[in-house]
């Protein structure tokens, strides 16, 4: 054939591109293993630190994770458990967040034991927590986290917040413990029992009221941001928190 055609030309250019598809396709099947199982280890670790449990050096996210996550499920608004084959862990909590009508929503619910799975015959002592996921709208893209909630379901244990592109050293400081670590010991609910969420105020004084904390410096659209997220969130579990109580 002759090589200067148009033909030879056209004929090398497919079976270039078929060989170089096939290489491509080959290595991303080979690699997506390891990249679900590292996307799965980041999620762990995120549920982890809401209930201030962090790896140190050497230690083993998954490990940790299978050692103090003791059980997972799904509930609905009427805080019942879902019978349903849907793995927890495999829930996009995008997609619920934005279902209009509660009631269809797909609640998850993490345990954790903080003695470990060792001790799961303590289910309402202070070692059990209760982590539940949170997502919602920055000022640049998605933020999303995990809140930990004590035995009794009203208290803010620890929480966890992340972001995609919010402004460094403004938005972006969700993610430090500087505004996360204010959370703790946060109460979700009024004194008449009533969901209140947390409230993010800015240039409030000290002491703030149990279910307030101060929003970030230079990042008011985030820190609404998060307290929208809060609310929306967390809402729908309002009779799952309250049976926890009971």
């Amino acid at each position: 054939m002759n090589r200067q055609s148009n033909t030879y030309t056209i004929i090398y250019s497919i079976i270039l591109v078929v060989v170089v598809g096939l290489a491509l396709s080959i290595v991303y099947q080979a690699l997506r293993p390891k990249q679900v199982e590292n996307i799965d280890n980041d999620t762990k670790r995120q549920i982890l630190a809401a209930a201030l449990i962090t790896p140190e050096n050497g230690e083993s996210v998954a490990e940790l994770y299978s050692e103090y996550i003791t059980d997972s499920y799904i509930v609905n608004t009427k805080g019942e458990k879902v019978d349903s084959d849907i793995d927890p862990f495999s829930v996009n909590v995008a997609d619920q967040v934005k279902e209009a009508d509660m009631e269809k929503r797909l609640l998850p619910v993490f345990v954790c034991n903080l003695s470990g799975k060792s001790d799961t015959e303590d289910t309402t002592g202070d070692n059990v927590k209760y982590i539940i996921p949170v997502y919602g709208a920055g000022l640049w893209g998605p933020i999303w986290g995990y809140v930990a909630m004590d035995a009794n379901g009203e208290n803010i244990y620890g929480a966890y917040f992340a972001h995609q592109g919010e402004t460094p050293g403004l938005g972006a400081e969700i993610e430090k413990p500087a505004f996360s670590d204010q959370f703790q010991g946060k109460d979700i609910f009024s004194k008449d029992g009533a969901f209140q969420s947390i409230m993010i105020v800015k240039n409030a004084p000290d002491p703030l009221p149990d279910n307030e904390v101060h929003a970030i410096s230079g990042g008011t659209i985030t820190s609404q941001g998060v307290q929208k997220m809060l609310s929306n969130s967390l809402e729908p579990y309002t009779a799952f928190f309250k049976s926890l109580k009971k």
